[in-house]
């Protein structure tokens, strides 16, 4: 079964054909203009993904040899997401299931992360398992039992945990977006070439609640919060100097907070098969939290190139929907979750 996917919640434009859930082509295109402002903005995402995804969606069918007849499966990203965004991959999937008769399928963004994990290896993933999903815009943690049989079992209250990285990495000074610069930051630190002082110096809080309905939920506003306090209070010079260990508390504590609930969620099912989806997944100090906590055998991540918004995790997820009898057609709703 040949499926294109076409992801344009955000700020990739994305188009990737896969064949059987493995694939054949896949590229993306990153709006690095958004670091002109230190963020998305909603228009010019818009802009750009109308720009980029007739180009895109012809070259991954030009990389593959296949004209527009051969798509069994049109599967493109309607929920969640930015609504001008949604709306240029909605409309370009809806005019070519008019023009060719192609059939087409909404996809939730969220389950499109979740349905990355399985892409190019479907016989060696296998439920029950958690799910770790941690992106720029979300943070949740899931059960995950068979494709449309999802719990939701926690999820953040305020910020997410990509976002907290993008804000905290403004107020260092970094562009957008900042995870990967505060984690190269924090690994000088780790590996002693900082004149910083000892690693327990700097300190930040991990937020948790009591109530038992919110045991595994996540908040992160106070984190950011405190670490703009800490730059405030201290010399320019000083966070100047201190930057690598600054860098590294506030990623260890993002990290303990993901690592600990993800935990908390397995005594809790006593499910201890984990697996970790989003762009923040692509952060290797959780990666390696992760396979302490658990063991390497029973973490399950996709590739980096996977972890971040993608046309093939779209196309997975409508290859699975399709073969469990879940189609639908696009339906597009900025705010619904899975």
């Amino acid at each position: 079964m040949i499926t294109l996917g076409i992801e344009s919640s955000c700020d990739e434009t994305s188009a990737a054909i896969l064949k059987d859930g493995k694939v054949l082509a896949a590229l993306t295109h990153t709006q690095d203009e958004h670091a002109l402002y230190g963020g998305v903005v909603p228009e010019v995402a818009s802009r750009a993904h109308l720009e980029k995804i007739d180009g895109l969606v012809r070259r991954v069918l030009d990389d593959c040899c296949l004209s527009p007849n051969k798509i069994d499966l049109i599967a493109v990203t309607d929920s969640p997401g930015l609504a001008g965004a949604l709306l240029v991959g909605v409309s370009f999937a809806l005019g070519m299931h008019a023009a060719y008769g192609i059939p087409v399928t909404g996809v939730n963004h969220l389950e499109g992360h979740i349905c990355s994990l399985f892409i190019d290896r479907q016989d060696d993933v296998v439920p029950p398992f958690l799910v770790l999903l941690a992106s720029g815009g979300h943070t949740a943690v899931y059960k995950y039992l068979s494709s449309g049989n999802c719990e939701l079992l926690g999820h953040t209250v305020d910020d997410a945990a990509g976002e907290a990285f993008d804000k905290v990495g403004k107020l260092l000074g970094f562009p957008y977006p900042a995870g990967r610069m505060i984690e190269a930051e924090a690994a000088k630190f780790a590996v002693g070439k900082s004149s910083s002082s000892p690693k327990n110096k700097i300190t930040f809080p991990i937020a948790r609640f009591t109530s038992p309905e919110k045991s595994l939920c996540f908040s992160f506003s106070g984190l950011k919060t405190a670490v703009k306090n800490f730059i405030s209070e201290n010399s320019i010079d000083y966070i100047k100097d201190n930057r690598p260990a600054l860098c590294d508390a506030f990623q260890r504590t993002v990290v303990k907070s993901l690592a600990g609930n993800l935990e908390d969620a397995a005594k809790l099912t006593g499910i201890n098969t984990v697996a970790a989806a989003g762009g923040v997944a692509c952060n290797g100090y959780l990666r390696d939290e992760l396979k302490k906590r658990f063991g390497a055998d029973n973490v399950i991540v996709p590739p980096p190139h996977f972890c971040t918004d993608n046309g093939a995790m779209i196309a997975m997820a409508g290859y699975m929907m399709y073969n469990s009898n879940r189609t639908r057609f696009p339906s597009m709703d900025p705010g619904r979750g899975i």
